[in-house]
């Protein structure tokens, strides 16, 4: 069956991340659905951070895109993709699952300089995909016994890269950020609104109409 070319242009979020989809309606794109993907993360072989971020993400939109496809009320349909991976050095820290990570994450964080890759890949209805890696620099305060634990305890490390986000209480261990700061919560908004408008999507579509709202 032919596409319609009227129909309006859907968009679909390949992560389950409240996080992102926070970011994207801060510019004032509503996804149409959001399509996460069941993936093994694992690190491959000598994998640096910066080939894990990206790799992920354009995985994340294959996998969104595939599910896309298959769905009549999704076409024609843009899908983006993204990951973020914190690191020291080479040494890329876990997404936390156990207080166990999180201790050890914040440990080999406090004082010290650290890298966050995140990359977005977007995939637009003709299977055309354009990414974009974006890197920032941050420094943690030294933190203290009693800063851990009481981080700990409040549990916002949970699945967060690194055991940290940084749009919440830790927030206040960062002594400097050099980059994007959405693109450390998540999702690089700079770089997805130039891979979306540059596919042809039109990411400002809805400010007008939420102006006169």
């Amino acid at each position: 069956m032919l596409e319609d070319p009227t129909r309006k242009a859907r968009l679909a979020l390949a992560s389950g991340s409240p996080r992102r989809l926070a970011l994207l309606q801060q510019i004032g794109i509503e996804p149409d659905a959001l399509l996460p993907a069941d993936l093994d993360e694992t690190p491959g072989r000598n994998e640096s951070p910066r080939k894990l971020a990206a790799r992920l993400a354009l995985e994340k939109a294959q996998a969104g895109a595939q599910v896309a496809r298959a769905r009549t009320d999704l076409s024609p349909c843009y899908v983006v993709g993204a990951d973020t991976v914190v690191c020291v050095g080479r040494r890329i820290l876990p997404k936390c699952e156990t207080l166990d990570e999180a201790e050890d994450c914040l440990r080999l964080l406090s004082g010290r300089a650290h890298r966050v890759y995140t990359g977005v890949t977007v995939i637009d209805p003709q299977g055309r995909d354009r990414s974009r890696l974006v890197e920032a620099r941050l420094r943690f305060k030294r933190l203290s016994s009693r800063e851990i634990s009481a981080y700990l305890t409040s549990r916002e490390w949970a699945g967060k890269a690194g055991g940290y986000a940084i749009q919440g209480l830790a927030g206040g261990f960062v002594v400097k950020l050099v980059g994007s700061y959405s693109a450390v919560v998540g999702l690089p908004l700079y770089e997805t609104r130039a891979l979306l408008d540059g596919l042809g999507f039109p990411s400002d579509a809805a400010w007008a109409a939420g102006a006169s709202a």
